[in-house]
């Protein structure tokens, strides 16, 4: 294998990905002066209304409910 060659060639692939990323980074600049780069997306908890939260609540109450009549049988059962 002809080492300077390869290094040549990896010269090259460096040069072509600079472009590369001189033309992205560019694109990325005039987006944001132009007023077209898109809102970060929103992070974090999704709002509920009160119904909704109530809906969850008595659910998770049956659920707990359900896992605490499991678990006293399977003791019982031990």
């Amino acid at each position: 294998m002809n080492i300077n060659k390869a290094i040549r060639e990896l010269y090259e692939e460096k040069k072509r990905l600079d472009r590369v990323i001189a033309s992205l980074e560019e694109m990325q600049r005039t987006a944001v002066v132009s007023g077209v780069a898109l809102p970060p997306k929103r992070r974090g908890r999704k709002f509920m209304d009160p119904q909704a939260r109530q809906e969850v609540s008595e659910r998770m109450k049956r659920y707990w409910e359900a896992r605490r009549k499991q678990q006293a049988f399977e003791r019982g059962k031990a």
